[in-house]
């Protein structure tokens, strides 16, 4: 009878977390990278021109996952996230909408990941050197 009860409390969990979740899809699909790209002009001065960072206590942000992006930028516009930069990117969000978030998402999450320094990576048509991938020191 344990293992049947823990099955349903592993399923509704899993059902809850597929809610929860859902109401990102809407707009992580009518998201659109150009005009993402065309808003991260202010992302790039410390994430890098394609998403990877010259700056290892900043974080690489190119191919992550477009709903965790959504989901950090809200927050940090929301002043619910902490950690080091938590006041400037408290900063930077206040402009964004939920339909800029959502470009930036999937105009990052487009993007391939930096994975050593001297990588080069295209942005735009031209190149840049990449930078190292650093993990995210999210609280």
């Amino acid at each position: 009878m344990t293992q049947l009860s823990d099955f349903r409390v592993g399923f509704l969990a899993a059902g809850a977390v597929l809610a929860l979740t859902a109401g990102f899809w809407p707009q992580a699909a009518a998201a659109d990278s150009e005009a993402g790209f065309a808003k991260s002009a202010i992302c790039a001065s410390c994430h890098g021109p394609v998403g990877v960072s010259p700056v290892p206590t900043y974080p690489n942000i190119a191919g992550q996952n477009p709903l965790y992006l959504q989901y950090a930028l809200r927050r940090y516009r929301a002043g619910e996230r902490g950690g080091e930069q938590a006041g400037m990117m408290y900063t930077v969000t206040q402009a964004l909408s939920d339909t800029d978030i959502a470009d930036l998402a999937s105009y990052y999450s487009s993007l391939p990941p930096g994975t050593s320094y001297g990588v080069s990576m295209a942005a735009g048509g031209g190149s840049v050197d990449g930078f190292g991938l650093r993990l995210s020191h999210d609280p």
